[in-house]
């Protein structure tokens, strides 16, 4: 890991336990809820690992708070300024892929604001997210094959799609050159304990 990687894997794993300690649970307590190992979660909170963004999803969900509120610092202002570049890179890729969640809102019901870069040839497989959730995409660059279930969308620069979250899904940048897409979820009733049990991809 990087030193900007390594930093908020630090960052995460230090909100982890200490949501983890608010609620009295033991790391079995904490894996248990969130369907992943007791491994996995000791390593995020030791920042030794890099996981996955659905294996974040998880965690954030078991314990009631959303992704944002283990990626972003606390603010007791109700408005919240992400500049250029300070949003918190969850993906990356060989070829220069980046999935950078910039803005997100707190629980119960979080909506997420992402900036993806797809390079040549990268694909991304997403899990399904906990049932009601529906996500916003729109292609500012290059062409991204969106994938919803069983159905296959081909997007130029421009076009949008919304869709269901809650199935699996998958987004590929088919092309020679970068693609990039802003992306929107929105997820009700965060920490409701709902959460599919599907595998992270």
């Amino acid at each position: 890991m990087d030193v900007t990687t390594t930093a908020l894997a630090t960052a995460i794993g230090g909100r982890v336990k200490q949501q983890r300690r608010s609620k009295g649970w033991t790391l079995d307590q904490l894996a248990e809820a969130a369907g992943v190992s007791r491994r996995m979660v000791v390593n995020v909170e030791q920042g030794a690992a890099n996981p996955s963004v659905g294996t974040l999803l998880r965690i954030s969900d078991a314990l009631g708070v959303g992704l944002p509120a283990l990626v972003e610092l606390p603010r007791p202002r109700p408005v919240t300024v992400t500049r250029n570049g300070g949003g918190a890179a969850l993906w990356s890729s060989k070829s220069g892929g980046l999935g950078v969640l910039v803005a997100g809102t707190e629980s119960p019901d979080v909506v997420e604001l992402w900036d993806w870069t797809l390079g040549a040839g990268d694909h991304h497989v997403s899990e399904a997210h906990s049932r009601g959730t529906k996500e916003l995409l729109q292609v500012q660059q290059g062409t991204v094959t969106v994938v919803v279930a069983d159905e296959s969308f081909i997007l130029e620069s421009g076009d949008a799609v919304s869709f269901p979250g809650d199935v699996g899904h998958s987004y590929a940048n088919p092309g020679t050159e970068p693609a990039r897409f802003s992306l929107a979820v929105f997820e009700p009733g965060v920490g409701s304990g709902h959460r599919s049990e599907a595998t992270d991809a």
